[in-house]
């Protein structure tokens, strides 16, 4: 299995005002999304290609926006990468811009 080309652990992922895990984990590999509970169970998974990844206007700058298979993820991420070398997830804007790549629909 290939290097992923996004991981991001410590997320808090919920679906509409429901919490599903709050230290869950978002990965990118081989062309295909994955969001994970804290334990590793699969929240739900998709292509990337049909991934929608949005930023709401109305949030903090650590949140994001996921629509997989039809269902709309609230994720949190950091508000700030973290310094290298240091632990934490990656900013919702680099996972945005990550979900892009991968689809090829650029940064």
């Amino acid at each position: 299995m290939a290097e992923p080309e996004f991981t991001a652990t410590g997320v808090r992922i919920g679906k509409r005002l429901r919490s599903l895990t709050r230290a869950g984990q978002v990965r990118i590999s081989d062309g295909r999304l994955q969001l994970l509970t804290s334990y590793g169970s699969e929240i739900d998974s998709a292509p990337v290609q049909a991934v929608r990844a949005s930023k709401p206007w109305f949030a903090h700058e650590d949140r994001a926006l996921a629509d997989v298979n039809g269902t709309r993820y609230s994720l949190t991420l950091g508000e700030h990468d973290p310094a290298p070398g240091k632990p934490g997830p990656p900013s919702a804007r680099r996972f945005i811009e990550a979900v892009r790549k991968a689809a090829g629909r650029g940064a």
